[in-house]
């Protein structure tokens, strides 16, 4: 299923991202949303019911505060993994259908006020000191309608195309995961309901402060080439949505009340979302111990001209 357009894919190559519109239907944008607001307890309709301290301290220090929301595997979330609008985006993407989806989280990022006041940020998911740079891809889906200045996403648009170049010009002990700002222009991308948003990881981007006076609520969807080969990592994402398991390391404190093994129900697949959970193969005869993601991210980057892999 091809999404993307001749001009969506230069926009890709020119900015690091792209903007899908329409990637899934207002009923599955609903049912998350309802989803979000269960899960963490607050009223849609009582403001003073959006702002505790989160329970725990996320290990990446810029994400306290963004409204991080620590649900993984509700069915409403794999309803809108699994639609053939998105997987077709990220198909478009990569050159290849063969994908496994990330088991990725929400945003529910409010309104800031007096004692609660969310700077915003800019970051890298991947070490930009890494050479070559690691590549691979971003994306989320914006549950509602989303004006700049109401708490999205903002970038570096274009530094993927120039990033080498920008490093050399940045003193040896930069920090590779928080650039420099000097210099450098920033966008918050304003959003439709439904608008699915893929970005480069190269690309400098983060969640912006939110200074409406309405909430922002995104649900986080990434694709990348299936691990097939990597039984460790196929068996761990069987278990995650079967069990409902949150994922674990820094950026992923998650939810001390283990809500959604409690209370939650495991998700349904299609066809399609059987093979991008990993649970069906794309391929029969995959032979165990593949390589691992990045260099298989890596190597698709270059395949595929993606900007910082021109040479």
């Amino acid at each position: 299923m091809h999404v993307l357009s001749t001009d969506d894919l230069e926009f890709w190559q020119e900015h690091g991202y792209v903007v899908i519109p329409e990637a899934a239907p207002p009923e599955n944008l609903q049912a998350v949303i309802d989803a979000i607001w269960e899960f963490q307890e607050m009223n849609p309709a009582d403001p003073e019911s959006w702002y505790r301290t989160p329970d725990r301290v996320n290990g990446m220090v810029e994400l306290n505060g963004s409204g991080m929301v620590e649900m993984y595997n509700h069915p409403a979330l794999w309803a809108n993994r699994q639609l053939p609008r998105i997987h077709g985006a990220f198909a478009d993407l990569w050159g290849t259908a063969h994908l496994w989806v990330t088991i990725d989280r929400c945003n529910l990022n409010v309104p800031n006020r007096a004692e609660f006041d969310f700077g915003g940020f800019i970051h890298w998911d991947i070490d930009t000191s890494v050479v070559p740079l690691p590549f691979d891809m971003q994306g989320v889906l914006s549950l509602t309608d989303t004006t700049p200045e109401q708490g999205g996403f903002q970038c570096i648009p274009g530094m993927p195309a120039r990033l080498p170049e920008w490093i050399a010009t940045q003193p040896a002990d930069r920090n590779p995961h928080r650039p420099d700002m000097a210099g450098l222009e920033v966008k918050t991308v304003a959003t439709r309901a439904g608008d699915l948003l893929i970005w480069n990881s190269q690309l400098p981007h983060g969640v912006s402060p939110n200074r409406s006076n309405q909430p922002r609520l995104a649900q986080y969807i990434s694709m990348s080439p299936a691990q097939e080969g990597n039984e460790v990592a196929r068996q761990w994402r069987i278990d995650s949505w079967l069990h409902r398991i949150a994922p674990e390391g820094n950026p992923f404190p998650g939810d001390p009340r283990d809500w959604e093994r409690t209370h939650g129900t495991t998700a349904a697949l299609t066809p399609l979302g059987r093979k991008l959970l990993g649970l069906d193969r794309w391929q029969e005869g995959i032979v165990a111990g593949a390589e691992g993601d990045m260099a298989t991210n890596q190597q698709r980057g270059r395949t595929r001209a993606t900007p910082g892999f021109a040479s």
